[in-house]
């Protein structure tokens, strides 16, 4: 059952089309993970284990019916608790509960094409944090240390361990500053960050209506290409889908990186990384180099950090916006941690709001005809490897800070894994595409990944 779970979909797919494997056998392998190591783990919410059967026997009939939906139908996935399913409850990351009544247009296309809905993962509340902390509803746990509790990286906490642990075969995460890839960065697994406008956010709770963006995190790049290409498209309960027509994930997946080029940042731009990080990150751009493809030096447009630091006060003038009435009222209490974030974006004055938004359309402008002579831009996803949640500071936020730019210059970009610290924990490669160029990174990040290794390791879990 074990290496059941850890199979890849685009395997599972296969199994199931051949009749070799059930949609109910395959759900029933990750329940039993979710019973032995679920409580410890603490990945999920709630887990609709009776519905999950019932899709399950559904699908089960229309296999033996020969009605196929596609490479999707009959594999479970697990939902980040900001994405709402009708008669379901919805908490956001807190204390406070709330029956939905709408579905995500994200659920609605996962369900069309025959997936089936697992449960709902645990988050950083109002997915503003990066370690991947939770005051009130509990941390989940780290799978690659079982014996000291270390951060699963955050927003996308659960979803993040849920993958990790094979507790699901794939999870839906949400990245506003880095919150999908960060977590997939300190668990060993692949997230997407999509360009704003490329799925829909209807029937999501919002942080920050200009940078939230909604994407798959799963244990290989094949997996992530199918529930983006699954995922993408116009939705009119989101204008902002209508701008870019759908595009052919899948037909160039697999056409390597030979005769590409890509960027690197100047060692002082990425700040302090750990020793390990930076091994990695070398032996990576090497793996490159070797498979044929060119590699520069390119300066941003602007201080890393200082891109960072603007995408910051985005998120809490925006988040505050959005949660006023629930920061103020407090009641029922919110993380400590994340109030003071939200709380800091009632001091921004609206000229200098103004001010940061205008900036960040001109060097997002700036970056864009920086990438037109490039087919990504290289850089780590997380400076350091997960660290003890004893010693997390959350007056500061390091996880972050390679991975806010993305967001701010509207941008895509693959977090993979791409190699282990001595004491076995996960390090991830960073690849950002300019928008709308989610396709060529998916393209540059299976090539990648298939050169390597790093992404068939798991996790000590029996």
């Amino acid at each position: 059952m074990s290496e059941l779970a850890y199979t890849p979909i685009h395997t599972l797919a296969d199994y199931l089309r051949s009749g070799e494997l059930k949609p109910s056998a395959l759900l029933d392998a990750y329940l039993q993970r979710l019973h032995c190591h679920g409580e410890k783990l603490h990945a999920f919410v709630e887990v609709y284990e009776s519905d999950a059967c019932a899709a399950a026997e559904v699908a089960d009939r229309a296999f033996a019916a020969g009605q196929r939906l596609g490479p999707l139908h009959g594999i479970p996935v697990a939902y980040k608790d900001l994405l709402h399913i009708e008669g379901r409850v919805t908490r956001g990351g807190s204390l406070a509960r709330e029956k939905s009544v709408t579905t995500s247009a994200v659920v609605e296309r996962l369900t069309a094409a025959g997936m089936i809905t697992l449960g709902k993962t645990h988050m950083v509340e109002l997915a503003f944090g990066s370690w991947g902390t939770n005051t009130y509803s509990g941390t989940p746990w780290n799978p690659w240390d079982l014996e000291t509790h270390r951060v699963p990286g955050g927003s996308s906490s659960g979803s993040g361990v849920a993958v990790a642990a094979a507790l699901a075969p794939a999870a839906i995460g949400s990245d506003t500053g880095g919150s999908i890839r960060i977590p997939a960065s300190l668990c060993g697994i692949v997230g997407l960050k999509t360009t704003v406008g490329r799925v829909s956010n209807h029937g999501a709770i919002m942080l920050s209506r200009t940078l939230d963006t909604l994407g798959p995190m799963t244990r290989d790049v094949e997996d992530a290409a199918l529930l983006f290409d699954a995922m993408h498209g116009p939705d009119v309960r989101d204008a902002r889908t209508l701008v870019h027509a759908p595009v052919d994930v899948m037909s160039g997946l697999k056409r390597g990186v030979e005769g590409l080029r890509f960027a690197v940042l100047p060692e002082d731009a990425l700040g302090e990384i750990s020793s390990e990080v930076a091994h990695a990150f070398a032996q990576s751009l090497e793996v490159f180099r070797e498979l044929g493809a060119r590699i520069d030096t390119l300066a941003p447009p602007a201080g890393y950090a200082a891109l960072a630091e603007a995408t910051g006060k985005i998120l809490a003038t925006e988040g505050y916006e959005e949660h006023e009435a629930r920061i103020e009222r407090n009641d029922p209490p919110i993380d400590p941690d994340v109030r003071a974030r939200v709380l800091s974006g009632k001091t921004i004055s609206a000229p200098e709001y103004i001010r940061i938004m205008s900036e960040r359309k001109r060097l997002a402008h700036e970056m864009d005809v920086l990438l037109r002579d490039y087919d990504a831009l290289l850089l780590p996803t997380t400076p350091l490897a997960a660290i003890p949640v004893s010693e997390v500071d959350q007056r500061v936020a390091p996880m972050s800070r390679l991975t806010r730019a993305v967001n701010l210059l509207d941008l895509c970009a693959l977090a993979v894994p791409c190699g282990y610290t001595v004491d076995g924990l996960p390090v991830s490669l960073q690849i950002v595409g300019r928008g709308y160029q989610e396709a060529r990174v998916l393209r540059i990040g299976w090539t990648f990944e298939n050169a390597t290794d790093w992404h068939k390791r798991t996790p000590a879990l029996t």
